[in-house]
């Protein structure tokens, strides 16, 4: 595929990204790392390791680190790593002569006063603003697994199957198993509600409400997913998917997740600002819950689980309380 990738953002997963394209990609193309702090990418140069946000990896030498957006005008694909709030600020930063497509790894929304509600999908926002095909990478897939060569699979979706197709075969490696969709809406929206998701899983095991309770929040998370994902173009069947239940599965049970610490400390009875702080990453989930509250009045749809996190978040309502309104819900059938 692509002999010059330009991934955009050196935290966790643009240095995991960089870390797999360099040793393990079939491709074996030519990468830099873009780091938007001079000194960040200065110290990552010399000393091959991201002492922040990836600390037990090492950056192989052939990866070549930048602060210089312009040096992503050569680039054949540009590989944005940056979280979701930062896409649109960076697609107006890159240099003109960038005519190369933008993919993005981040799950969220773009908020935007253009787009229906005030947020959108990140396709919806930056398809028509970009001089080639955009797209995004989703699936089940921490930057820790991915860094150390652990086996991992992703869906790749994109305005233009063509430019889909070459990502993918750009991504695949040994460890690595990359799948192409042809729902952009569908892998999107996915990636966006399951951080939500996970901020409820956390909370739930963190007050201690068992397995049981974890798997209900699953299962009737993926179908108000479902709901939104339809309104907003999508598919059903995608949430089958890597992009839909394999996504929200992980991130509800394993770990690394940033979004279900939230949720776990939010039940410790931290405040969510002393969360954030600590936590020293993006957990996408927070945001993420502000524009699914605002999609689903929007477009009238019923999303209770996202509804009570947001409630949670922002409006003081306190955990238990949330557990006993959904529980207190009227019954109806499943399906």
């Amino acid at each position: 595929m692509s002999a010059a990738v330009t991934i955009l953002g050196a935290g966790a997963w643009g240095t995991a990204l960089a870390i797999h394209l360099s040793l393990n990609s079939t491709a074996s193309p030519r990468v830099t790392l873009y780091a938007r702090d001079p000194a960040q990418a200065q110290a990552l140069h010399a000393s091959r390791i991201n002492a922040r946000y990836l600390p037990d990896a090492r950056l192989p030498d052939a990866v070549i680190v930048t602060h210089d957006l312009a040096s992503a005008a050569g680039s054949e694909l540009l590989l944005a790593a940056t979280p979701v709030a930062a896409l649109a600020e960076l697609q107006t930063a890159l240099p003109a002569q960038c005519r190369a497509p933008l993919f993005w790894m981040s799950k969220g929304f773009i908020a935007a006063a253009e787009l229906p509600a005030g947020y959108g999908l990140a396709h919806q926002y930056l398809a028509s603003r970009w001089p080639a095909p955009v797209g995004v990478v989703s699936g089940p897939s921490f930057a820790q697994e991915v860094a150390r060569g652990l086996p991992t699979a992703l869906s790749v979706a994109s305005t233009d199957a063509r430019a889909a197709s070459e990502v993918a075969d750009l991504l695949r490696g040994e460890t690595l198993r990359a799948y192409e969709s042809d729902d952009l809406p569908g892998v999107e929206t996915g990636g966006a509600i399951k951080n939500v998701l996970a901020i409820a899983a956390g909370a739930s095991d963190g007050l201690g409400f068992g397995h049981n309770a974890r798997a209900a929040l699953i299962t009737r998370g993926l179908a108000e997913t479902g709901r939104l994902l339809v309104a907003l173009g999508g598919r059903r069947e995608t949430l089958m998917g890597l992009a839909g239940l394999g996504d929200l599965v992980l991130t509800c049970t394993g770990d690394l997740s940033r979004n279900r610490r939230v949720g776990i400390a939010l039940a410790q009875g931290l405040a969510l600002d002393a969360i954030l702080r600590q936590l020293g990453h993006v957990a996408e989930g927070v945001e993420a819950a502000r524009a699914a509250h605002a999609l689903a009045r929007h477009y009238a749809i019923d999303m209770p689980i996202a509804d009570v996190v947001y409630r949670v978040l922002y409006e003081g309502l306190p955990l238990r309380v949330a557990v006993a309104d959904l529980l207190r819900r009227e019954p109806k059938a499943e399906m």
